[in-house]
């Protein structure tokens, strides 16, 4: 069974940066799409940014030139770097594996439990 594992939120002034890991198990991690995806308050779910196999990488307008996903596939991870917050990037934070990179949360099988941003002005 595929787990992932998110880690690296916390509250941060607007202007500032987080790294966000997600520790993925249970399957071979270099098979898998890992994607971000991000819920804000009183908000549905929306696509921040995904990353196949082999590094190819999809964003977000809102992500766009201020975020960056990178997987390291020797330690099973990936990584959402993430620049120039603004309380606007306030949401919890989600992993998901999927078999190929998409924008849309129905083709991701498998999700972590989240991590919490906060971004204060």
């Amino acid at each position: 069974q595929v787990q992932l594992v998110e880690s690296g939120g916390g509250l941060v002034q607007a202007g500032g940066s987080l790294r966000l890991s997600c520790l993925f198990s249970g399957r071979t991690f270099h098979n898998y799409a890992i994607g971000w995806f991000r819920q804000p308050p009183g908000k549905e779910r929306e696509f921040v940014a995904t990353i196949s196999p082999y590094g190819g990488t999809v964003y977000a307008d809102s992500a766009q030139g201020r975020f960056t996903i990178s997987r390291d596939n020797a330690k099973s991870t990936a990584y959402l770097q993430m620049n120039n917050l603004n309380p606007e990037d306030t949401a919890e934070y989600y992993c998901a594996s999927s078999a190929s990179v998409s924008t849309s949360a129905n083709m991701y099988l498998s999700w972590g439990q989240g991590t919490q941003v906060t971004v204060s002005s």
